[in-house]
């Protein structure tokens, strides 16, 4: 199985992004209950224009996150695993088990109560840290399976990036909407003439950017929706899609993705942190992203691989699929985009929600790396 060399850079760029951003919530998590708390937290806070650092980091900053997704999502739909709609089926529908199977377990736990807003968190995968983990076991990890979990990854970041713009939008203003349509309608047209200067959809995302911050529905969508009008031509190196993704790489992974995680995880651990665990939104939290996930992916998969859709690898077995099942469950930075996104000014839901969440993502990922290290073969994968 060959891989192109994009998605090696990929996968390198994300595994070390994972070691960083566990670095970078230790160190947000220590200041914040340091006696430095006080300044620590006045750093986020600080007001840029009309808005504090911490919104520009997550609103701003964070569309070109998604915007790199969308780029590795257009490659892996025109070149590469998803390319192959037999080769798809099987991560689309284990990315489809591991968003339906949590969040149904969540509302299970909080439907009907002020925190059924949260279905979305449990249903995140984070990239950087899930690569982060399965690089953890080096070249005994057969290829397939790093595309797997990667193709997965990605589709799973797309649902959450749906469930954002559908569900958590709580007004919308059609007239700024048009605008930012209209925008990426022009830079389509500007794809279709093979015009493969730059500069026009860089100018035309800033202003979608501006107008989609306006419309109500969340500004980061605007990242996702550029990349899909952004020549691809033939994926090669002299094509505007991959030289913006290669130079995007690594500022996503080492300054964005640690960035966010320095921002949102600056949690002040109160004296009553634990109660906070027995609560409804803490539960279906974990039990989503631990049970959920892995119990989603894995009956998903099976299912489609039962009924001829698509079939399972042949260097790959079913209790690698579960293994990586845990592995998606590392939330960490959607799930605490969408926590955000869901309760909003309830500061309390949320320090509840960003303690579950890294407590679930720290069990999922040691489960994970536990099971696959001792379900892989223990000869090296020659790549």
């Amino acid at each position: 199985m060959k891989t192109t060399k994009l998605f090696t850079e990929f996968f390198d760029n994300e595994k070390s992004s994972g070691i960083v951003l566990i670095f970078c919530t230790l160190i947000s998590l220590l200041l914040a209950n340091s006696g430095l708390q006080e300044f620590y937290q006045s750093i986020w806070h600080f007001e840029l224009g009309s808005h504090s650092f911490e919104h520009w980091i997550n609103d701003g900053l964070m569309t070109i996150f998604f915007f790199l997704i969308g780029l590795e999502l257009e490659r892996e739909i025109y070149k590469g695993e998803l390319s192959n709609i037999k080769n798809a089926m099987l991560p689309i529908f284990a990315a489809m088990g591991g968003m339906v199977v949590p969040a149904a377990i969540y509302m299970i736990f909080n439907h009907g109560t002020p925190t059924q807003a949260g279905a979305g968190i449990p249903m995140a995968t984070d990239i950087a840290f899930a690569l982060g983990v399965l690089s953890l076991l080096g070249s005994r990890v057969p290829l397939s399976l790093k595309v797997f979990l990667t193709a997965l990854a990605v589709i799973d970041d797309l649902g959450a990036i749906l469930v954002i713009a559908i569900f958590y939008t709580d007004h919308l203003s059609l007239l700024n909407l048009g605008i930012a349509l209209g925008i990426m309608a022009v830079l389509f047209v500007f794809n279709r003439l093979k015009v493969n200067n730059p500069f026009p959809y860089l100018l035309g995302g800033v202003l979608m950017w501006y107008f989609m911050l306006n419309s109500g529905i969340h500004a980061t969508i605007t990242g996702v929706l550029l990349a899909f009008v952004v020549p691809f031509g033939d994926g090669g190196k002299k094509t505007i899609s991959y030289k913006m993704q290669h130079a995007l790489h690594k500022p996503v992974a080492f300054f964005i993705l640690p960035l966010f995680a320095l921002a949102n995880t600056a949690i002040v651990i109160g004296n009553d942190w634990v109660e906070g665990l027995v609560h409804e939104n803490s539960i279906g939290i974990f039990l989503g992203l631990v049970i959920g996930k892995p119990l989603g992916i894995f009956l998903f998969s099976f299912a489609v691989v039962a009924v001829g859709i698509c079939k399972l690898p042949d260097d790959l077995k079913w209790k690698q699929i579960l293994a990586t099942g845990f592995l998606a469950g590392i939330g960490f930075t959607m799930s605490i985009f969408i926590t955000l996104l869901a309760f909003k000014s309830q500061a309390e839901d949320i320090t509840i929600s960003k303690i579950a969440i890294l407590i679930s993502s720290l069990v999922a990922g040691i489960i994970g790396f536990v099971f696959l290290k001792f379900s892989l073969d223990s000869k090296k994968e020659v790549v």
